[in-house]
């Protein structure tokens, strides 16, 4: 019975509303990112875009797949269903931004009230030396964390490790909305007394929301960094390369290991042994090393 109510159909799948496909359910609650039929007609009709534009267009069936919102473009703009309705969240409305989300104002507002402040689903979570890492997330080697969520949106937020090391930041500098992301590239600041250090940006992408609790209060960062600490909503631009750069699962596991020992030999010469609550971490470690020190902790282990 748990099975059934979990497979149970949201409704008919976007591509069988544009009539891509004649017949399709969707049981993944409209949320496309992890789905394998999505992904398996985006990159069909990514193939055939690119044959037709060489002049070899493929026959039959196959041939005739393209991008539902290419479709739905062939419709009367009065009559272009927006993605919410599409997900069944609001009555019909017109797409009036040629299926162009990222620059909507009104998809950004309704992130915004919808999903940016929506509760978020409690996961399995990884305990490693004291260092808690949800199940089902991806770590950048900065110590960002990405995870998956609605509309094709990813959300970022800073690992426990990080909040960790760092301890409480006076400030906590976030991008505002429409602000374009770099990879590898320093895309929120945090200050603390005379420390200015930068977080590196995990994903590309143009950001959609930011957590204005974070803005208000840093403290919030530290007390739940995986819930209500994270950082920034985005729309990811290259999400198909960027993601295999990231580590997830045991991957992530034996990151944050090596760390954990990178961090215990970086300051032990002005800490001593680090092994309080039975060998785990103590909390707030910059905040126990000499003012001058810290600078270089954050650049090692933030990576920027």
């Amino acid at each position: 019975m748990k099975n059934q109510q979990r497979t149970r159909p949201s409704g008919p799948c976007i591509w069988m509303q544009a009539g891509v496909v004649k017949t399709k359910m969707c049981r993944q609650a409209f949320d496309c990112t992890g789905c394998r039929f999505d992904k398996a007609l985006r990159h069909l009709a990514e193939e055939n875009r690119e044959r037709s534009a060489a002049g070899a267009a493929v026959p039959g069936r196959r041939g005739r797949i393209v991008y539902w919102a290419d479709k739905l473009k062939a419709f009367p703009a009065q009559r272009r269903p927006c993605l919410h309705h599409l997900k069944r969240r609001i009555g019909f409305r017109a797409c009036t931004n040629d299926y162009l989300c990222s620059n909507c104002e009104f998809d950004q507002y309704f992130q915004d009230e919808y999903a940016v402040h929506a509760v978020l689903k409690p996961v399995g979570m990884k305990d490693v030396q004291g260092i808690k890492i949800p199940q089902g997330i991806y770590l950048h080697q900065g110590h960002t964390w990405v995870g998956m969520a609605s509309g094709g949106q990813v959300r970022i937020g800073l690992d426990a490790f990080a909040t960790r090391l760092l301890g409480p930041m006076d400030h906590i500098d976030l991008p505002l909305m429409g602000k374009p992301l770099q990879r590898d590239q320093v895309g929120i600041r945090m200050n603390r007394g005379d420390l200015n250090t930068g977080l590196l940006a995990p994903v590309s992408g143009v950001v959609t929301a930011f957590n204005p609790k974070i803005s208000d209060d840093p403290a919030v960062l530290p007390a739940d960094p995986y819930g209500n600490g994270w950082l920034l909503m985005v729309q990811p631009d290259r999400l198909r390369e960027e993601l295999p750069t990231l580590q997830m699962g045991t991957e992530a596991t034996a990151y944050i290991e090596t760390e954990i020992e990178r961090l215990r030999q970086a300051v032990e010469t002005h800490l001593g042994p680090l092994a309080a609550d039975g060998g785990n971490l103590a909390d707030d470690i910059l905040g126990q090393l000499p003012p001058t020190c810290w600078a270089e902790v954050a650049r090692q282990f933030l990576k920027n």
